[in-house]
């Protein structure tokens, strides 16, 4: 003890004293309108002062900084928390599915990482301060998001799923379509596939122990699988319910990808948190999810992003009916639970999609009946709901200070969303007066 006592004092003795008692970091951040709490009404001229990267108070008016405080001059804009993606893949090429095929076998997983870090900026330009990534390496996105905190990187908040749990031939199994002895060399890596529930149980149990903080499993089939099976459901009731119940009893929250009703209603029965897609829903699974209180994430940007691709030639000739199946029938599905008051959380599969392109999602949202001020709720107040996450979602007192600021109110004009002019996250501003701030820089 006396050894540790006398290294402390040493290492004290030599650190200057205006680190020792270093004053918190403060800004004083003036907005000339404040959508504090989206879903609410929005407050006149405002001051947010944020210290050590948490939101210390909101006053009214323009108050003066206090002696050292940096100020940060919004008058001029819509301030607003920073936005919430439910659903994104953030690893590997993302929005080039053409060139995602043609460089499969040339690509280690360093080369996709180096992807992962360009698309979490890009991201986080847009105005994105969290995301939920669905689906990329466990081990690659678990360092991504210990990169981002650490403060290494500049990105979103993440939280991560690791590889999607899928089914021997689901969705997610990466060795649908492809040449034999290359599926033999895939099949020794894969640990994300399982068939029955105890095997599903082994599946979320190596995602949680390779970092996942959510768990993602696959109801249905999938637009993207180079194979030629459909959108129909893959997954036995006792499957969802041992991935389920194994990932809530770690703490970890479940999404599933679902296109076909089927799969939806096994999925909501077993107790799934999230509906990412929710293609086909129908009257019983729509009064089962407000039952149940089972958020949708509808992704209304990935179905016609995958037809463009589909019949554009730039997706294997498989893909190219479900493609067409999906958009034709997302939309109305998704109007039809929007109108019955289904719980909503904004998410855009981006990476399907281009990256930074996330906030296109809004005027889909408003199109399928939403207002402005019920879509960037879903992008905020409801997002934060449901992940679990009370330190987003709003400026408030204690919660983290991610903020952003466009031109115009987007409650006027929610497609002002898509050209978010200031960014900032914990505290650090990320981008300013329209220009990315810090490395890299535009």
């Amino acid at each position: 003890m006396r050894r540790i006592a006398a290294v402390t004092a040493l290492l004290l003795a030599a650190t200057p004293l205006a680190a020792q008692t270093a004053a918190p970091k403060v800004k004083f951040i003036h907005a000339g309108a404040l959508l504090a709490k989206p879903g609410e009404a929005p407050r006149g001229a405002s001051t947010i002062v944020v210290r050590d990267g948490k939101v210390a108070e909101v006053r009214d008016g323009f108050v003066t900084p206090e002696g050292g405080a940096e100020l940060i001059d919004l008058r001029d804009r819509f301030v607003l928390p920073g936005l919430v993606d439910m659903h994104v893949h953030l690893w590997g090429i993302g929005g080039d599915p053409l060139r995602d095929r043609l460089t499969a076998l040339n690509r280690d997983d360093a080369d996709d990482m180096m992807y992962a870090v360009a698309n979490a900026r890009v991201t986080l330009d847009a105005g994105f301060t969290t995301v939920r990534d669905l689906g990329g390496s466990a081990r690659g996105m678990r360092a991504l998001r210990e990169g981002v905190e650490r403060g290494t990187i500049s990105g979103p908040t993440i939280v991560n799923a690791g590889n999607p749990i899928s089914v021997s031939g689901g969705h997610a199994d990466g060795t649908n379509g492809v040449a034999e002895v290359f599926a033999d060399a895939l099949h020794q890596h894969q640990i994300n596939t399982c068939d029955g529930p105890d095997d599903c149980r082994r599946a979320v149990r190596q995602q949680v122990a390779l970092g996942a903080q959510v768990i993602k499993y696959m109801s249905t089939g999938g637009v993207l699988s180079n194979v030629s099976g459909g959108l129909g459901r893959a997954m036995t009731d006792e499957e969802m319910k041992a991935i389920i119940d194994t990932a809530h009893g770690l703490g970890r929250r479940v999404a599933t990808h679902s296109h076909a009703v089927a799969g939806t209603k096994a999925a909501i029965a077993a107790g799934v948190d999230t509906v990412d897609h929710g293609t086909f829903l129908d009257d019983e699974a729509i009064r089962a999810m407000k039952a149940n209180g089972t958020w949708l994430v509808p992704t209304m940007m990935a179905p016609a992003a995958a037809l463009e691709f589909a019949r554009a030639d730039l997706l294997p000739p498989a893909t190219i009916p479900k493609a067409e199946e999906a958009a034709a029938a997302a939309f109305a599905s998704h109007s039809k639970a929007l109108a019955a008051g289904v719980k909503v959380a904004f998410g855009t599969d981006t990476g399907v999609s281009k990256h930074g392109d996330n906030a296109k999602e809004f005027a889909l949202m408003v199109k399928a009946g939403m207002t402005p001020a019920q879509a960037l709720k879903a992008a905020t107040v409801n997002a934060a709901e449901a992940l679990g996450r009370a330190s987003i979602g709003t400026i408030e007192p204690g919660k983290d200070a991610d903020i952003i600021a466009v031109a115009g109110s987007p409650l006027e004009d929610v497609t002002r969303m898509e050209k978010v002019d200031f960014v900032m996250r914990h505290g650090v501003v990320h981008k300013a007066g329209g220009k990315r701030q810090g490395f890299p820089a535009d």
